[in-house]
């Protein structure tokens, strides 16, 4: 067995009722077209070296691989029960519709083998023509989003205790706004990109006041970059990591950790799992703040439609964020 790292700190996600305690890092399992280690198997490393939040969606095409690491995890004895782990996975936008919410979520916990989840997601606050799915979705398959008819729905499915905690990904603060107009459960989590070129922090100081966790996806900025990095080639942040002895990424993670922020870090390489984790027993200073605060912010992940929706983000702008 590996080496386990010491366990990660986690945090009491509201709306489950205080039931449910969140690992601030954990493993996301969107495809690396780059990798050459397969879903299933980085799954059952990851949780070897003490991940225990593994972060899935059924537009991922991921579930089933996840599904069978943690059988296979349960086999090997890396962990003696379902329950060690928080699994979470999100609703796709063809699936969008009240209708289909809790059929979506049962074939989910039946592809992922398991008979709950942890956290439910809605990816996008938008919903398409029900059928296949495809990437980027084209405008011209967009419908309606009926969010309250869709959120009473997810709160049915943890109701129903298929799901410990339900929440949203993609929701600016007007659409926060407008579902906890009607919300009867809050959503727990808001998983949005935050990384050190877009920060957020209007968005986080909102979702902090009205007790919703959010979870930084691309804290790297890896995946849909197109040229230079504006994180991982950045020179200061190059330079402060130089001055900890520590990587970019684990510079990125510990910022973001020390903003009272969760994160879900996409890597497949055995070695680079292992630094993702080694963020927990030193601190950014002063200084490394003050260089921080003046990288340029941009968001990298415009939207999920081709053309981009003009009204998804409702004009929040990154550099008042």
């Amino acid at each position: 067995m590996g080496e386990a790292t010491a366990a990660i700190p986690e945090v009491v996600l509201q709306s489950s009722n205080g039931q449910r305690r969140i690992p601030v890092i954990g493993l996301g399992t969107a495809p690396e077209a780059t990798s050459k280690v397969s879903t299933k198997d980085a799954v059952v490393e990851a949780i070897k070296q003490g991940y225990r939040h593994f972060d899935a969606a059924s537009a991922y095409g991921v579930e089933q691989s996840v599904g069978e690491a943690i059988q296979e995890a349960l086999q090997l004895g890396l962990i003696s029960s379902r329950d060690e782990l928080f699994i979470t996975t999100k609703i796709w936008v063809t699936d969008n519709h009240p209708h289909l919410i809790l059929p979506a979520l049962q074939k989910s916990l039946k592809t992922l083998e398991v008979e709950y989840l942890d956290l439910y997601l809605i990816h996008w606050p938008i919903s398409a023509k029900p059928g296949k799915v495809t990437y980027p979705i084209e405008q011209s398959e967009l419908v309606p989003f009926d969010m309250e008819g869709v959120w009473k729905s997810m709160e049915e499915c943890q109701r129903l205790g298929l799901t410990k905690a339900i929440g949203v990904s993609n929701f600016s603060i007007k659409k926060l706004e407008k579902l906890l107009s009607f919300a009867t459960i809050p959503p727990a989590v808001n998983q949005v990109e935050v990384n050190l070129a877009f920060q957020q922090q209007k968005l986080r100081e909102f979702c902090k006041s009205k007790g919703i966790t959010v979870t930084a996806f691309s804290p790297l900025r890896k995946g849909a970059s197109r040229g230079t990095n504006m994180v991982m080639d950045n020179d200061v942040l190059k330079e402060v990591a130089d001055a900890h002895g520590k990587t970019v990424a684990q510079i990125c993670l510990r910022w973001i950790y020390e903003q009272g922020v969760t994160v879900v870090a996409k890597s497949y390489d055995k070695e680079r799992m292992k630094q993702n984790l080694e963020i927990f027993d030193w601190c950014l200073n002063e200084e490394d703040y003050k260089k921080i605060s003046e990288i340029h912010q941009d968001r990298l992940i415009k939207g999920p439609t081709k053309p981009l929706l003009n009204d998804l983000w409702d004009d929040e702008s990154p550099l008042i964020n």
